[in-house]
């Protein structure tokens, strides 16, 4: 199954909100997944193929930041399951973090043959080019997906951040809109659509959007500067 990675994607329209109170479970440590890969090759070198295995190795060549480790590995399935959904995906992120974005792009594609209404490649897709400058081409993307999915919170609040880097300020709004209609806990949604309120001179919306994302949780501290802007 692909998991999101919306961290990825566009730094806080997905799981992690930088706001959040969420008590996490303590991440194993550089030394325990260095262990776990220590293991998973002794079960690869004395078993069959398996791409289970190879998928959990390059799982944590990932988590280790081992980009072109987890790319041999996910060559090495490619080559024997050539249209390995997870392998294609997730070669993907790799590649895109090495900044190889046309490898991204293409790993993206081709996962999207396999499976080609899963959001998270799509947005993933998306993602990769906006950094190849390709803006029009991302923003059809997001149009597809809305289309798929008209309550994709996601799908929402990244529309807005491109449609605001291209200046299209009032449709950047109506989607923030539409991202917090989906997604009402969304204390990220909320600061954005506040700060694109303050840019566009509605320092008053502006102000309850911060006092509403206060309510919701989130430090008043971290918010001073923007509510100074409103005065």
């Amino acid at each position: 199954m692909i998991k999101p990675i919306f961290t990825m994607l566009l730094a806080f329209v997905g799981a992690g909100s930088i706001f959040s109170q969420t008590q996490k479970e303590p991440s194993p440590t550089q030394k325990e997944w260095r262990d776990s890969l220590s293991v998973l090759n002794r079960q690869i070198m004395s078993s069959a193929y398996s791409s289970d295995l190879y998928l959990r190795k390059a799982a944590v060549n990932l988590e280790l930041q081992q980009w072109d480790y987890a790319i041999e590995t996910y060559n090495d399935i490619l080559k024997r399951e050539p249209s390995n959904p997870a392998a294609l995906f997730y070669r993907g992120y790799a590649n895109g973090k090495l900044r190889r974005y046309e490898l991204a792009a293409n790993d993206y594609r081709s996962f999207l043959k396999v499976a080609p209404e899963n959001v998270d490649g799509m947005l993933a897709l998306a993602f990769i080019l906006i950094k190849q400058g390709k803006n029009k081409e991302a923003m059809d993307n997001y149009n597809r997906i809305i289309e798929i999915f008209p309550d994709h919170s996601v799908a929402f609040a990244s529309r807005a951040i491109l449609e605001d880097k291209e200046g299209f300020l009032d449709a950047a709004l109506m989607d923030w809109d539409k991202a917090i209609e989906y997604d009402s806990k969304n204390i990220d949604y909320i600061v954005s659509k506040a700060d694109l309120l303050i840019r566009m001179n509605r320092k008053s919306d502006a102000r309850r959007m911060l006092d509403e994302a206060v309510r919701k949780g989130a430090p008043r501290g971290q918010l001073q500067d923007m509510f100074n802007k409103t005065k």
